[in-house]
């Protein structure tokens, strides 16, 4: 039978305050790690299910602070936000996963080209070869219209081509994480950005050999998920705080 100690811990259902600085951390960690970048988003459902917080669409994602957020409802509609700018335009994709998935509570979007690359090839999905990516066990899919999010109806398909996955493509464009906390789909996003990476290089070595069901089966038994977030988070957070990406407040808001 499988072990279900790689199931999320469960944990205290976190303030706005709270959110708002993981959002912001996360943001500048993936941007950091030339994960993110110059484009993508990370958001956070707020408790109560219905509304959610996301990044500017015009602010550096090295600048973003907590009170740069936007609040917005699972129509896209601003319910609060900065004033002179708007959300991103594939807010869209953020408000279609939350409304069809409970089971997620942030959700990050980002175009790393080496993990796209899997989409651009005939007969090469990204498969699994390291031991975290037993995360995607039930598959990566790729949504195959590379169009912007920016819409409800483009929302809907993202969704449709999402299912029951934690993370998918989207064809020559980008990457979508799922997860059940900001910190854990920052972990996740780095987790699959260093999955696709070692594809990419073992493909130039020769045929990639991707993990077992037996594989992952065996890791998923001493693999506590919980435990592994908050050992990584706390070594890239404190590694920013060090340099000076953050205050180290942030990092302890409540």
């Amino acid at each position: 039978m499988q072990s279900h100690k790689h199931e999320p811990e469960a944990q205290a259902e976190p303030s706005e305050n709270a959110l708002r600085h993981d959002v912001s951390m996360a943001t500048r960690l993936l941007n950091s790690l030339k994960i993110l970048e110059y484009s993508g988003h990370v958001s956070a459902r707020l408790p109560g299910v219905t509304t959610f917080l996301i990044q500017p669409q015009d602010k550096s994602r090295a600048d973003v602070a907590p009170s740069d957020l936007f609040v917005c409802d699972l129509d896209g509609k601003v319910i609060s936000g900065p004033e002179g700018s708007k959300p991103p335009s594939e807010t869209f994709l953020h408000c279609e996963i939350y409304r069809s998935r409970p089971d997620v509570n942030s959700v990050a979007h980002f175009h790393h080209d080496v993990t796209n690359v899997f989409t651009l090839v005939e007969d090469v999905p990204l498969p699994p070869v390291k031991n975290h990516a037993i995360r995607w066990r039930n598959g990566i899919p790729v949504h195959s219209d590379p169009a912007h999010v920016d819409t409800p109806e483009r929302g809907r398909g993202i969704v449709a081509t999402l299912g029951d996955c934690h993370a998918m493509q989207i064809r020559a464009h980008g990457q979508i994480v799922t997860a059940e906390t900001v910190r854990a789909v920052f972990i996740d996003a780095v987790h699959l950005v260093e999955n696709a990476e070692a594809a990419y290089r073992a493909a130039s070595l020769g045929k990639i050999k991707p993990l077992t069901e037996e594989e992952m089966e065996s890791f998923a038994h001493s693999f506590r998920r919980g435990h592994h977030i908050r050992k990584l988070w706390k070594y890239y957070a404190g590694g920013a705080i060090r340099d000076g990406l953050f205050p180290e407040a942030w990092n302890a808001a409540v």
